[in-house]
């Protein structure tokens, strides 16, 4: 069995190392793993510092010339997986690469086909932004009711698939609303998602956070589209 490790990266110079130190550390048996990063147009020293860790030969790294996202980073290296199983990492440190384990087992147990690991269901956690919360919460239970589930954190980055599950599917996202989208589109397939606990160090925005209210409207707004159309 081979795990596909998808890290889409902007401007993550403080924590790119340590993430990827943390990513090559993890070892679950009987699984091997591959490592892809894009960096999505960086302007910072997340481009040199991939280069000097590219060196080592253990991942591969793609180049977007411009940012054009975080959806449209994951699209590119789904074009180059060529593992069993694809999970998606952020680079900000915020989810830790030490809960593979426990985000493969459901897949590796042959009981699930698609995991989310959810921030919501009693795993340690660094609290998180009010709004934050709130926002996730509405866009959660949205979900519920737009795609008859009953998931507990939709926007979780945490996401891990059978790539024969999401390699067909035609994403269009380029942004944050790569979750909404990936979630409506897996369960119109009648995919059920199982989700496991996970812990949550959540960072502030004077420490690089990224996705603001707008972004919510956005999600909102795919996951209705996604529920009429493809």
């Amino acid at each position: 069995m081979k795990l596909s490790i998808i890290i889409p990266v902007y401007n993550e110079e403080a924590t790119l190392r340590e993430l990827l130190k943390r990513v090559r550390a993890v070892h679950v048996d009987g699984v091997e793993k591959e490592i892809l990063v894009v960096d999505d147009g960086s302007t910072d020293n997340s481009r040199r510092i991939l280069r000097e860790e590219a060196e080592r030969g253990d991942i591969r790294v793609f180049y977007h010339p411009v940012n054009r996202g975080k959806g449209a980073a994951i699209r590119t290296a789904l074009d180059h997986v060529t593992g069993d199983i694809v999970l998606i990492q952020d680079a900000d440190l915020e989810y830790d690469p030490r809960e593979y384990p426990v985000l493969l087992q459901p897949i590796l147990e042959g009981r699930a086909d698609v995991v989310y690991g959810s921030r919501f269901l009693g795993g340690p956690r660094k609290a998180m932004l009010f709004w934050h919360m709130v926002g996730n919460k509405v866009l959660t239970f949205v979900t519920n009711l737009l795609y008859d589930t009953i998931l507990s954190d939709m926007e979780t980055c945490y996401k891990v698939f059978r790539t024969e599950v999401i390699k067909p599917l035609r994403l269009r996202s380029r942004r944050f609303e790569f979750e909404p989208e990936v979630t409506a589109k897996v369960l119109k397939r009648g995919i059920r998602i199982y989700e496991v606990p996970i812990s949550y160090t959540g960072r502030e925005y004077h420490e690089g956070k990224k996705i603001t209210w707008k972004d919510g409207i956005t999600a909102l707004w795919t996951l209705i589209k996604y529920r009429f159309v493809d």
